[in-house]
């Protein structure tokens, strides 16, 4: 195995990259100012997992780890009881699991291997124990040491370090390190052994950590230190390859650097991956972005002061990228890869020190095109399976501004025009703005509103680059974009006759619970309990959200605001047969105001919730209905929820937001 076996269109993320994404989120949610606890993790657990989709595998609670461990967090057994043996059986607590969402924690401590160990045992100490908690130690602690380790001796002899010596863990990383010794040429002969001593028949369950462990340390000794032929041996090993040629990944790539991965790996994932949270929003993944975000966290939790300049390059709520990175591409593409054929990181033009992404056209005469795009949204149609239900949410939106900082390199023909964009993914239409024609050999701030798309969403924004050049004297050059920013007011619609059901989700929304199907132009919701649904931008701070619900049974309808997540939002609406409530979710329903309004199942009520800084106003058909006070959260989504079972219908959403 040389390469991947898979021509991949889009990259969608399984629990592998899920938990490293989103599990460190109670960093930002509840250990901001003091150490991380395992009930912190589970917590994150719980607000950023959809029930039963995405996310985790659902095998089934007595198959699958982390199925039986969140239903016990929504039992009540908090972390790091929910994954102990105690509740759960060794055989459970000691699966795969513990080992394979802890990347985050080891690249936040660089060189800092107690650290790493010890975050990483309090994650997994949610669903794992005994083993499962060695296997989050060894490998958070392996990643850690590879930022100043000489060796992959060294990282292996510090991963063993964090973790009890006679541990079976310990005990299989040895047998495997004296194997190596002994056959340092042979990789099968190791795999085989594997097989004949701790194989799947001596260590139960579904996906055993001990057997894959020793498949990790395997594929690190025999890879040598080089990162393609350390993840090519883990993944020829079988078992468990997603998550072995991942750890291992996660260590050779630290040491080797971006160098030692090999351009036919990292080209085609294109700086993305999506992932299969509740929100949309976060579930587009840019790596350069992400990288960036995930170094202020460890300048934080490492007692240091950010560079300003990194502090600066990261936007919440806004698509700010930069190209400074090496080989960033920050997942930009191109339509026509003959007269386009090179997309790539450039440090030769660079704006404002830092890179800048180079697009090469080749030959262009009248008539000749090729978009130059970002994606800001995507459809089942570009993912090749299932995987884990990802679910989107635009990351621009009408309304909102598109500046960036392009510099054109021109070699023969006429003066390209750039004539900027937006794709409507409903009709798969591109819409076109006024063409502009930069001057060459220097900055061009190009500058566009987004326009409306009448209630479809946007699934790319850029440039169709042309030239009206001749047959003999065609177009050759660089294009360069230094910059690339997406920010300001949003105000769009939502019409549910131009959405579509995928992944199990009703575009542009991420559901929890509940059956949420199209009917028409309304979104039609079957709620059971504690129902919600998200969608927007998830650091929304000011917000106007209208829509129409048709309640048709039930007591409990109402429209969410600054959402963050499953367990941390705000709902304003009916509740009970003759009254409104503003409701806070907090890991616990709290009514802060409630008033008496009169309404009827089977009538249309015109919502509109307004959201200004620490105060909300809830209007329904022109009435003041209510207004509340508090400010436990800032910013976040919009969406739909209910707190018991019953059924309505939602249409005609208008939203305005600010980041």
């Amino acid at each position: 195995m040389r390469d991947y076996v898979k021509p991949y269109r889009t990259f969608a993320a399984d629990d592998d990259a899920n938990g490293p994404v989103f599990f460190i989120r109670a960093l930002y949610d509840d250990a901001v100012d003091r150490d991380l606890t395992p009930e912190d993790v589970g917590r994150a657990w719980l607000n950023y997992a959809r029930e039963g989709i995405g996310m985790f595998w659902w095998g089934g609670e007595d198959i699958s780890t982390e199925h039986r461990a969140y239903v016990n967090l929504r039992k009540g057994i908090s972390a790091p009881r929910s994954g102990s043996i105690e509740v759960n059986g060794t055989e459970m607590a000691e699966q795969i699991g513990g080992q394979i969402f802890i990347d985050s924690w080891g690249l936040l401590f660089p060189g800092e291997v107690e650290q790493a160990a010890d975050y990483a045992e309090k994650a997994a100490s949610v669903s794992h124990d005994g083993n499962g908690l060695y296997g989050a130690r060894f490998m958070a602690a392996c990643i850690a040491k590879a930022f100043d380790a000489s060796s992959i001796d060294e990282i292996i002899a510090e991963g063993l370090r964090m973790i009890p010596e006679d541990s079976t863990y310990a005990r299989v990383v040895h047998a495997v390190m004296d194997f190596q010794r002994e056959h340092p040429s042979d990789w099968q002969a190791c795999r085989q052994y594997l097989e004949d001593h701790w194989g799947y028949d001596k260590y139960t369950g579904v996906c055993h950590i001990i057997p894959n462990a020793g498949v990790c340390v395997l594929a690190l000794l025999y890879g040598e230190g080089d990162f393609a032929r350390t993840v090519e041996i883990a993944s020829m090993c079988g078992w468990d390859t997603d998550c072995n040629a991942g750890n291992v990944g996660s260590i050779l790539g630290v040491f080797g650097g971006l160098a030692g991965i090999p351009d036919h790996y990292r080209q085609p994932i294109n700086d993305f991956i999506v992932a299969s949270s509740v929100s949309g929003y976060l579930n587009l993944v840019d790596f350069p972005t992400f990288s960036k975000e995930l170094s202020l966290l460890g300048y934080r939790l490492n007692g240091q002061e950010a560079p300003q300049a990194l502090v600066e390059s990261v936007r919440q709520g806004e698509v700010l990228l930069d190209f400074e990175l090496s080989g960033s591409t920050h997942g930009f593409r191109t339509s026509n890869t003959f007269k386009t054929p090179v997309v790539r990181h450039s440090t030769k033009v660079a704006y404002e020190g830092n890179g800048s992404l180079e697009i090469v056209f080749d030959r262009l005469v009248q008539g000749d095109s090729s978009k130059i795009y970002y994606k800001p949204f995507y459809r089942r149609a570009e993912f090749d399976d299932e995987k884990y239900k990802p679910t989107f949410a635009p990351l621009a939106y009408s309304g909102q501004t598109v500046t960036a900082q392009i510099q054109v390199d021109q070699w023969e023909g006429e003066p390209i025009t750039l004539t900027p964009y937006v794709r409507n993914t409903y009709t798969g239409e591109d819409v076109l703005l006024s063409p502009v024609t930069p001057v060459a050999g220097q900055w061009n701030e190009i500058q566009f509103v987004i326009p409306d798309t009448q209630g479809a969403m946007i699934d790319e924004i850029g440039w169709i680059l042309e030239s009206p050049s001749p047959l003999l004297n065609r177009a050759i050059g660089r294009l360069f974009i230094g910059r690339f920013h997406i920010h300001g007011t949003a105000d769009y619609t939502i019409d549910f006759a131009k959405q579509a059901k995928e992944f199990a989700s009703v575009t542009p929304f991420a559901h929890h619970r509940g059956k949420w199907e199209l009917d028409g132009d309304s979104l039609h919701c079957t709620t059971e309990g504690d129902t919600a649904s998200f969608s927007g931008n998830y650091y929304a701070t000011d917000a106007v959200v209208e829509a129409t619900i048709t309640p048709v049974t039930g007591n409990s309808h109402g429209m969410i605001t600054r959402g963050q997540g499953v367990m941390r939002y705000y709902l304003a609406g009916f509740d009970g047969p003759n009254s409104v409530s503003f409701i806070k979710q907090e890991f616990g329903v709290k009514r802060l105001i409630t008033a008496r309004y009169d309404w009827e199942l089977g009538k249309t009520y015109q919502f509109k919730l307004v959201a200004e800084q620490d105060r909300f106003t809830l209007y329904i058909n022109g009435e003041d209905v209510l207004e509340c006070k508090d400010s436990t959260f800032a910013y976040g989504m919009f969406g739909f929820g209910s707190l018991e079972d019953g059924e309505n219908r939602i249409k005609d959403i208008h939203v305005r937001t600010t980041v």
